[in-house]
């Protein structure tokens, strides 16, 4: 497995420009908007988009996951991975974290729907997890055995 590369950033041309210097990289790219990872994931070639599911205000009828059905079909097409900020899940507040689970399992029947595979993203050491505790977590969120497989 090749090295991994985590890039947090919010303006599209520094973006660009670390995302080409790591082409022979895993790219994973983070940002908190949402205008952003499209735009990303439609003109760059990443592996991983890492949504961020805290600190977001839902929507009347609607929760915002950050994802949708659009971003879902340009991730199909491109071949990209939809990452789960796992780091997000155990430090989230006892008020944050049934909101985040939420969001989660929504982006979940998303990416099932779309055949979208999905990995857990752990940049904390300290909240390293065992392979089966995190194909758990998925069962339990709802994710199909072919993607609980490729976690």
């Amino acid at each position: 497995m090749s090295e991994q590369i985590i890039i947090k950033e919010s303006i599209f041309e520094k973006a660009r420009k670390l995302i080409r210097e790591a082409q022979d990289k895993i790219i994973i790219f983070s940002s908190d908007n949402d205008e952003l990872n499209r735009k990303i994931l439609e003109k760059e070639k990443i592996n991983i988009l890492l949504i961020n599911l805290a600190g977001k205000k839902d929507f009347q009828k609607q929760r915002d996951s950050g994802f949708n059905q659009v971003l879902a079909k340009i991730a199909k097409e491109k071949n990209v991975a939809i990452g789960i900020n796992f780091d997000e899940i155990i430090q989230a507040s006892q008020y944050e974290k049934p909101k985040i689970l939420a969001r989660l399992k929504q982006n979940i029947k998303l990416c099932n729907k779309n055949k979208l595979k999905m990995k857990f993203i752990i940049q904390n050491p300290e909240n390293q997890r065992d392979i089966y505790d995190l194909k758990s977590l998925g069962a339990v969120l709802g994710m199909p055995t072919w993607m609980t497989k490729t976690i």
